[in-house]
C-alpha cells in the first residue's frame, strides 16, 4: 500500500524541497502545493522507472554529500591558483576516459554530475553502452591519477549507495 501512495520516497522528498526553495519563502500553501506535488510527481512517473536503481545504502548519501561539498570548495581554490598564477605554458589540459563499473543510469547521472560540479572537470559524453565516461580536465599532469581518484573517490561510494 504504501508502495502505491510513495513508489519513489526520495523523489517525492527532493521535489519537495526544491519545491520549497524555489519559493524562496515559508508559507503552509507552498508547503501543502509541495506535498502534493510530491506525491503526484511520482506516481504519475512510475510507469517510466520500471527498473529504477534500489539505495541499499542511504545514509552514506549524507557520507558522499560531505566528500562532494569538500572537493568542490577545494577545486575551486585550486582552479582559482591555476587561473590567476599559472602560467600559461605549464597548463595540462586533457580530455580523460573513465571506464564506468556501475550500471545503473541514476548512479551514473549522480556521478557525471558530481564531476560537472566539481571546477576544474567537466562530464562531456557517455559511452553509448555506459561502459565509459568522457571528462575533461583544465589541468592534469596525470591522468591516471586523476582517473584512479575519480573511480575511487567517486564511483566506489556510489557503488555502495546504489544497487
Amino acid at each position: 500500500m504504501i508502495r502505491r501512495i510513495l513508489p519513489h520516497p526520495v523523489l517525492s522528498l527532493a521535489v519537495v524541497l526544491l519545491w520549497l526553495l524555489l519559493v524562496n519563502r515559508f508559507a503552509w500553501g507552498s508547503l501543502v502545493f509541495a506535498l502534493a506535488l510530491g506525491l503526484v510527481i511520482p506516481i504519475v512517473t512510475a510507469p517510466y522507472w520500471p527498473g529504477r536503481a534500489r539505495l541499499r545504502s542511504p545514509a552514506r548519501i549524507l557520507g558522499y554529500l560531505g566528500i562532494v561539498i569538500h572537493d568542490i570548495i577545494k577545486a575551486n581554490i585550486d582552479v582559482a591558483r591555476i587561473v590567476l598564477f599559472m602560467p600559461k605554458a605549464e597548463l595540462r589540459p586533457c580530455w580523460l576516459a573513465v571506464p564506468l563499473d556501475i550500471q545503473a543510469p541514476e548512479a551514473i547521472a549522480v556521478l557525471m554530475g558530481t564531476i560537472t560540479l566539481t571546477p576544474g572537470t567537466v562530464s562531456c559524453d557517455l559511452a553509448e553502452d555506459g561502459s565509459a565516461l568522457l571528462v575533461h580536465a583544465l589541468h592534469c599532469p596525470d591522468p591516471a591519477a586523476t582517473v584512479d581518484e575519480i573511480k575511487t573517490r567517486y564511483e566506489a561510494r556510489l557503488k555502495e549507495i546504489f544497487r
